[in-house]
C-alpha cells in the first residue's frame, strides 16, 4: 500500500525587532524564498496526488464494468427465421437449434426474416444486431485515393479509353445508356503480359471515380476452412451493394477463377466453390446494382470459360507492351520529375529498349539515376540510361540462366 508523502516544514519567521532595516529586508527575503520553495514542492506532490486519483478512479471504473458483465446473463447469437404475428422462429448459431418466442411489441415492429439478434438463456429477444460483414472484407475498402492519374500511364492510349467507356461513363452519365436503351457494361477484364499497366489502370479509375473502391487479390479469396472464402465473396459483394455505386477490382483473379478441373483434392474443391459463388454474384438471380467490376491477371489462358461470358467481363480488353511511341511516352512521364541533360534523346532510348513493358522502362530511369548519383553528379546523361539499360538487360540473363540452371 502506498503512502501518502509528507509535508514540507512549515517556513518560520524569527526576526528581531531591533535590527537594523536593511537585515530585516534581508531576512524577509530568505522568508519568502523559503515560502516558495515549500509552495512548490506541496505543488508537485498535488500535482501527484491527482494523477493517482485518475489513475485509481480508471481502475475502479473498469473493476466496475467487469464486475458487472460477470453478474449478467451471457447472450447468443441467432438469426430470425419467421415472424408469425407477435411471435417469432429464431434459429440459435452453434447448435441450429428452432426456437418459438414471444418478443416485445417495441421490436417486433423492426424485426423481419433474416435479421441477426441477441438472446438470454430464455431464447428471449434483447437487442437486433447489425448484418454481419466479415472484417477482412471492410479492410479491403480504399479511404484513400491512389496517387495516379491518367495522365501517369504512357502508351495505352486505347485501353484507357475503353476503360473510361466501360466504368466511368456508366457512373457518371447513366443517362446517357437510359436515351440508348442499353445496360452499361458489367465489368472489365485486364489482361496482358507484367509490368503493362493493368493496375496502374484500376488506380487511376480510383482517382478519377467518386465511387466506393474495393480492392482484392485472387489469393485473398482462397481460404483454408470449406465455405469460408465463398462467404467472404458474399459479403463483399454485399459491402459494395450497400455503399454503392461501387467499384470491385479484383488482381489476379486467375487465383480462383482458374479452369475447373476433375481434380478431388479438398483445397481445389475449395477455390471451385470460390469461383461458383463469384460467378453467382457477378451475374446471377439477384441484381448487381451499380457495382462495376475490374479484374485482371497475366495468365489469361487458364481462366475459366463461364467467368469470360458476357454479363460477368462485357470487355476483355489486352494491354499489350508498349510499341516505341509507347515507350517513348513512358520515359517522359517517368523522367519528368528528373534532372535529365539535354543529350538524353528519348526516341533512342526507345528504340534500344524494344519489347520492354512499362514497369522495365521504369526500371531503366531509376537505374540511370543511381549512375549520376554514383557519379556524384545531379544531372541524368544519356550514358546514364544505356548503362541502366545494360545493367538490367545483364541482371534479366542472369535470372534467366539461374532458372534455366534449376529445371536442368
Amino acid at each position: 500500500m502506498s503512502r501518502s508523502p509528507s509535508l514540507p516544514d512549515r517556513p518560520r519567521r524569527d526576526i528581531d525587532p531591533d535590527m537594523p532595516d536593511d537585515e530585516r529586508l534581508e531576512a524577509l527575503r530568505d522568508h519568502f524564498e523559503q515560502i516558495l520553495t515549500v509552495h512548490d514542492q506541496l505543488t508537485e506532490q498535488l500535482e501527484t496526488a491527482q494523477e493517482r486519483r485518475r489513475s485509481l478512479q480508471e481502475q475502479l471504473d473498469r473493476t466496475k464494468r467487469e464486475n458487472a458483465a460477470l453478474k449478467s446473463s451471457s447472450l447468443y447469437i441467432a438469426t430470425v427465421e419467421d415472424v408469425i404475428d407477435d411471435e417469432v422462429v429464431v434459429k440459435q448459431h452453434g447448435n441450429n437449434q428452432e426456437v418459438l418466442t414471444d418478443v416485445s411489441p417495441q421490436l417486433l415492429d423492426r424485426l423481419e426474416a433474416g435479421d441477426r439478434v441477441a438472446v438470454n438463456d430464455s431464447f428471449g429477444i434483447q437487442q437486433i444486431l447489425d448484418a454481419e460483414t466479415d472484417a477482412r472484407a471492410q479492410s479491403m475498402e480504399i479511404e484513400e485515393s491512389p496517387a495516379v492519374g491518367y495522365e501517369d500511364i504512357g502508351g495505352i492510349d486505347e485501353q484507357v479509353r475503353e476503360v473510361r467507356e466501360a466504368v466511368e461513363q456508366p457512373l457518371a452519365q447513366p443517362e446517357l445508356f437510359e436515351e440508348v436503351g442499353i445496360d452499361p457494361p458489367s465489368g472489365v477484364l485486364l489482361y496482358g503480359p507484367p509490368g503493362t499497366g493493368k493496375t496502374m489502370l484500376a488506380k487511376a479509375v480510383a482517382n478519377q471515380t467518386d465511387a466506393t473502391f474495393i480492392k482484392m487479390a485472387g489469393s485473398e479469396l482462397v481460404r483454408k476452412f470449406i465455405g469460408e472464402g465463398s462467404r467472404l465473396v458474399r459479403d463483399l459483394f454485399e459491402m459494395a451493394r450497400e455503399r454503392e455505386p461501387a467499384i470491385i477490382f479484383i488482381d489476379e483473379i486467375d487465383a480462383i477463377a482458374a479452369k475447373r478441373t476433375e481434380s478431388k483434392t479438398s483445397g481445389d474443391a475449395e477455390v471451385q466453390r470460390t469461383m461458383m459463388q463469384l460467378l453467382s454474384e457477378m451475374d446471377g438471380f439477384e441484381p448487381r446494382g451499380e457495382v462495376r467490376i475490374i479484374a485482371a491477371t497475366n495468365r489469361f489462358d487458364m481462366l475459366d470459360s463461364a467467368i469470360l461470358r458476357p454479363g460477368r467481363f462485357d470487355r476483355l480488353i489486352e494491354v499489350p507492351e508498349p510499341d516505341g511511341d509507347g515507350r517513348q511516352q513512358i520515359f517522359r512521364i517517368h523522367t519528368r520529375g528528373m534532372s535529365v541533360g539535354d543529350d538524353v534523346d528519348f526516341e533512342a532510348l526507345a528504340e534500344e529498349t524494344e519489347g520492354y513493358s512499362g514497369a522495365e522502362v521504369e526500371s531503366v530511369a531509376t537505374e540511370a539515376g543511381m549512375f549520376a548519383i554514383r557519379d556524384d553528379r545531379t544531372d541524368i546523361r544519356m550514358v546514364d540510361f544505356e548503362n541502366a539499360i545494360e545493367k538490367i538487360e545483364d541482371d534479366g540473363s542472369d535470372v534467366i540462366s539461374s532458372a534455366g540452371y534449376f529445371y536442368q
